[in-house]
């Protein structure tokens, strides 16, 4: 649309179903780049993706022609199709359901970037719950506990 001008920076995180730590350092960077294509192929710009066993954090540049729920749901659909395809986990997969969102201003990048490529150390001294909450708290969103990332099985 002419006329259009945005700057939209966005910080996705999502969890395995029930929080099983099954995405496997044999394969998990090929899924990040699998999700990699899922984002461009929608017009959206990868700025960092890692993931530790449990979850995923994605940060990138949000086209407005898609919502953030479709781009999630397109998102988790494909990848757990792609990973049950390969047959790549035990038993079925699936992505939690939900998602969390939170959006940065320019001056945020470089530190978000490294915060989100930085998941493998950063989750040897936080818990994805306690890393939901500071992050909702942090962005003042209301919650209730009952909705969090559902606890370890």
């Amino acid at each position: 649309m002419p006329n259009t001008y945005t700057q939209l920076h966005v910080q996705y995180v999502f969890a395995v179903k029930y929080r099983e730590a099954v995405l496997n350092t044999k394969w998990d960077e090929d899924l990040r780049k699998y999700i990699t294509g899922i984002f461009q192929t929608n017009g959206h710009k990868m700025l960092a993706i890692n993931n530790v066993d449990d979850h995923i954090h994605i940060f990138g540049g949000l086209n407005p022609k898609q919502s953030i729920s479709e781009l999630m749901r397109l998102t988790k659909c494909d990848s757990s199709e792609w990973i049950n395809k390969k047959r790549l986990t035990k038993h079925k997969f699936h992505w939690q359901e939900g998602y969390s969102a939170f959006s940065y201003n320019r001056g945020d990048l470089d530190r978000i970037y490294k915060y989100v490529m930085n998941q493998q150390e950063h989750h040897k001294t936080i818990s994805l719950p306690d890393e939901q909450k500071a992050l909702l708290t942090e962005f003042e969103v209301e919650y209730n506990e009952r909705y969090l990332f559902q606890p370890l099985i």
